[in-house]
């Protein structure tokens, strides 16, 4: 009989604490002299809406190993084995600190960097408690995260490209170019970094462009947890694409789930923005023809 495991994450994945297994940490955002917790002290539309009002572009903090390690304690003063997913390292020092925690504890706890963010990361956590109700312990799951990883995608549209420039998460030339003349920036992750993967102008181009980059990556897996998301206010763009892409989505589902990107990467993109995550169809390094 396995012991329990207590799947421990950051709230830069945009999970909430939706089943008992589950312990979501928020990391800090802050408008200038105020710190705030991701998801707690403040909601995700309220951060919109001091995004809108604000004169000053908020920071985030990541996690500290103290945050981690009160987690790791917790879960094995439960008879739980601990197991935690981060966002990835390339965008923040989170898994470090969790690694640190994982090394203090004096008992194995996995560390597994997602190499993603936002939804990306969401859907690699769903996939993992569909393991653990399937019964794999700790180190089984862990293991099945780190292959699979590997197939998602996380591909966004976004309003401008100021956020991240602003935040020091792409250079200003690229800023600069992605912000004439109404062009709206295409997104990914890649290697666990930020990539533009193309440009286009007016809504129903850059609609079609995110669906054809999702054709590109080679398809969605519908057999897997996958997701969409928006951030500001309202989500009329991310129905806009959803009505622009149906062929996409009715022809393989009944329902698709949207999220609200939370303040931690609503920093970086702003509002206005859309994210499509998903596991892709083709295996781990097969050709995407």
């Amino acid at each position: 009989m396995h012991r329990k495991v207590r799947i421990i994450t950051d709230s830069a994945s945009d999970m909430t604490a939706v089943r008992p297994e589950l312990t979501v940490l928020p990391m800090t955002v802050t408008f200038g002299s105020d710190d705030y917790l991701d998801g707690v002290t403040l909601s995700h539309a309220d951060f919109y809406a001091k995004l809108v009002e604000s004169d000053v572009l908020p920071t985030t903090s990541q996690l500290s190993p103290f945050a981690f390690e009160q987690a790791f304690r917790a879960a094995l003063d439960a008879g739980e084995d601990p197991l935690a997913v981060t966002l990835s390292s390339r965008l923040s020092g989170t898994y470090q600190s969790a690694l640190f925690a994982a090394n203090a504890c004096g008992a194995p706890v996995p560390v597994v960097d997602s190499e993603t963010v936002c939804v990306g990361e969401r859907i690699l956590i769903e996939y993992a408690l569909r393991l653990l109700d399937e019964g794999l312990d700790a180190a089984a799951i862990a293991a099945a995260l780190e292959q699979r990883k590997r197939d998602i995608r996380l591909i966004a549209l976004l309003d401008t490209l100021e956020y991240l420039m602003r935040g020091g998460r792409i250079s200003r030339t690229v800023g600069f170019v992605g912000g004439v003349l109404s062009i709206k920036p295409v997104i990914a992750i890649e290697g666990g970094e930020i990539a533009v993967l193309g440009r286009a102008r007016g809504s129903r181009n850059s609609n079609n462009l995110l669906s054809e980059q999702v054709r590109q990556c080679g398809g969605i897996d519908f057999s897997m947890p996958y997701a969409t998301a928006y951030s500001g206010l309202e989500d009329s763009m991310l129905q806009k694409y959803l009505n622009d892409s149906a062929a996409l989505w009715q022809c393989n589902t009944t329902h698709v789930p949207v999220y609200l990107i939370g303040s931690t990467i609503g920093t970086h993109v702003g509002p206005g923005a859309i994210a499509v995550a998903y596991f892709a169809s083709f295996p781990s390094g097969a050709s995407q023809g």
